[in-house]
């Protein structure tokens, strides 16, 4: 009976780190609306730290479910969909009439296209990589840009332009074949784990004393790179069909 009560708990657990990071969402919603842009965008990386939990936990107490998966979709549409396009809108879209709306909504049906592809092709690539850019990196790229240029280029019209048409290239890179590392298996020798430790311990160093910026540059250099590494893969196959 004891048993049967503590899966019942466990089973619970994980759904409720993926209704928590709802709630957060909901939470970051409000705080934009109030135009409290850094408490937004803060209570989206919680809702990330969240949804990245509940997956680890259900695998953890084995009690992942078709229930778990399905609910934990609609959870990132609402938390690093809408959570991340209110926080854009509220901010910096609405100056811009319908081109800020559309490149809200465009975010968000791109985002849940995103998901759903992810759902039915989950298992059938190299688990070492993401099929376009996931959802939660779009929305941290987005929300962090958007605190930027809240606190250094508030009202400043080319950098409102180049973020809604940043917003606009996160959308096409949720639903592109561009490969993202997932950095689920990286191996390390022994000899590198010494370097590791001290870029980590300078890169923590760094995060602690300019916090938004190099969590821009972080960021910003993850989605170049993957969209870098796609161009040139594209020009080295050019490249070997001429040759």
């Amino acid at each position: 009976m004891i048993d049967k009560n503590t899966h019942k708990v466990a089973y619970i657990l994980p759904n409720l780190f993926t209704a928590s990071s709802i709630f957060l969402a909901v939470l970051s919603m409000i705080a934009s609306i109030n135009n409290d842009y850094d408490k937004a965008m803060i209570l989206i990386i919680v809702s990330l730290i969240c949804d990245g939990l509940d997956g680890r936990v259900a695998r953890l107490t084995n009690t992942t479910s078709k229930f778990g998966v399905e609910f934990d979709s609609l959870a990132d549409i609402v938390a690093f969909g809408v959570a991340p396009a209110v926080l854009f809108y509220f901010n910096l879209g609405q100056d811009y009439g319908r081109f800020g709306s559309l490149a809200m909504a465009v975010f968000i049906i791109f985002g849940a296209i995103r998901l759903a592809r992810f759902n039915v092709t989950t298992g059938t690539y190299d688990p070492r990589f993401f099929i376009g850019l996931p959802i939660p990196t779009a929305a941290v790229v987005l929300g962090i840009w958007v605190v930027f240029y809240k606190h250094y280029f508030d009202g400043d019209t080319i950098v409102g332009v180049f973020i809604i048409l940043l917003s606009f290239l996160l959308s096409f890179l949720m639903v592109s074949n561009v490969r993202y590392h997932s950095f689920k298996k990286i191996e390390l020798h022994k000899t590198m784990m010494l370097k590791v430790l001290v870029i980590l311990i300078f890169a923590c160093s760094l995060i602690w004393l300019f916090p938004l910026e190099i969590f821009t540059l972080l960021v910003s250099v993850y989605v170049i790179y993957g969209l870098s590494r796609a161009i040139y893969n594209l020009y080295i196959k050019k490249i070997k069909k001429v040759g």
